[in-house]
């Protein structure tokens, strides 16, 4: 499914020039900086925590689709049982028995997500824009939606802020049917916003973004 920017919509529908644009790319750097610096205690107090409550690594890594349709290793702080020869299914709800006591503390806070910050300084991401997926679940995406493959993926976004409550919303879908309500429902609802925010991006924007987010971790709203 590798892309490239000569796919670009030409229409007013598409990305704005600030999804692309290297001024974007700069602040993404300095400000990850910053983050990383400042959440650093946390990092370390939370690596040692999974590594005291549970036995595997401390991050989890997984290849997820990025920029063009180009693979990458996500990285996150690991909230699951180590189960490395059988992963299960990609998509989690509530109650889900193989996220560990301090995963769901983690996944509530998205304390997870923190280590995201170093695949943003690689280039692999950038602060706002689509949750990046995996590739087994983009692949069913119609021609319409795979113009998302085209934008960096981002460690928060429109999607990611109204969908906060992903895995409760999934809590009463029987466990067969978990991954196909996920892609032939939820998964195209969060595409189509994504896509929506694209088309007014602005540095404005993507600073509210930033500051609602925070906003819903410190209500505790993000599970």
């Amino acid at each position: 499914m590798m892309l490239d920017n000569s796919q670009i919509p030409t229409a007013a529908s598409g990305p704005s020039p600030w999804c692309f644009s290297r001024i974007r790319r700069a602040l993404d750097i300095v400000y990850c900086i910053l983050f990383i610096l400042t959440s650093l205690p946390l990092m370390i107090a939370g690596a040692i925590l999974i590594k005291c409550s549970s036995s595997g690594p401390i991050l989890f890594r997984q290849k997820r689709l990025g920029k063009d349709g180009i693979p990458f290793q996500l990285l996150k702080f690991r909230t699951m049982r180590h189960q490395p020869f059988s992963p299960g299914s990609g998509v989690t709800q509530d109650g889900d028995p193989r996220i560990t006591t301090v995963g769901r503390i983690f996944r509530k806070w998205k304390i997870d997500e923190l280590p995201q910050l170093f695949n943003v300084l690689a280039g692999n991401m950038t602060l706002v824009g689509p949750r990046p997926d995996l590739p087994k679940y983009l692949d069913t995406l119609p021609d319409t939606q795979r113009h998302i493959l085209l934008l960096r993926p981002g460690i928060t976004g429109a999607a990611s802020v109204q969908f906060r409550n992903e895995e409760r919303l999934l809590s009463g879908v029987p466990p067969e049917r978990l991954e196909d309500v996920y892609v032939k429902t939820l998964l195209l609802k969060k595409i189509d916003l994504d896509l929506k925010y694209a088309q007014t991006a602005s540095f404005f924007s993507d600073a509210g973004m930033m500051l609602r987010t925070l906003t819903v971790c410190l209500r505790s709203e993000i599970v």
